[in-house]
């Protein structure tokens, strides 16, 4: 069930990520993703319909909205970066990869495009 945004931007990372390697995506395809249970997925998906960033046709099939996909990108680029640097700072894959997760949820907007800026400064 979804609790909380974090919740929410988690589910709708992982079926970016499904949809960018299977091409279409199902609730078991992220029940497998997320190792949730089949009531827990079917229930986030439902209130992430009600929320307007997903839809689902007749067959199952889930489809990211303009606002889903918005906010998917905007936390898989977050953890994406986050991840790298963390990594780069000389942190295991797997312990950036999961701290990466946690973080790329409360950072600030601010500081993030800051910290992107000093991680990834644009060349001149």
């Amino acid at each position: 069930m979804i609790h909380s945004n974090e919740s929410a931007e988690d589910y709708l990372e992982n079926i970016l990520i499904l949809t960018q390697e299977k091409g279409a995506v199902r609730s078991i395809d992220v029940v497998r993703q997320m190792n949730f249970s089949k009531p827990s997925v079917s229930r986030a998906m439902g209130l992430l319909r009600e929320r307007g960033h997903i839809t689902m046709d007749k067959d199952g099939w889930i489809t990211l909205t303009d606002s889903g996909r918005a906010l998917a990108e905007r936390v898989y680029e977050r953890h994406c970066l986050l991840t790298q640097w963390l990594v780069r700072l000389g942190v295991s894959p797997e312990v950036a990869a999961e701290d990466a997760c946690r973080l790329e949820h409360c950072i600030s907007d601010e500081t993030f495009r800051c910290l992107k800026q000093h991680i990834s400064p644009a060349s001149p």
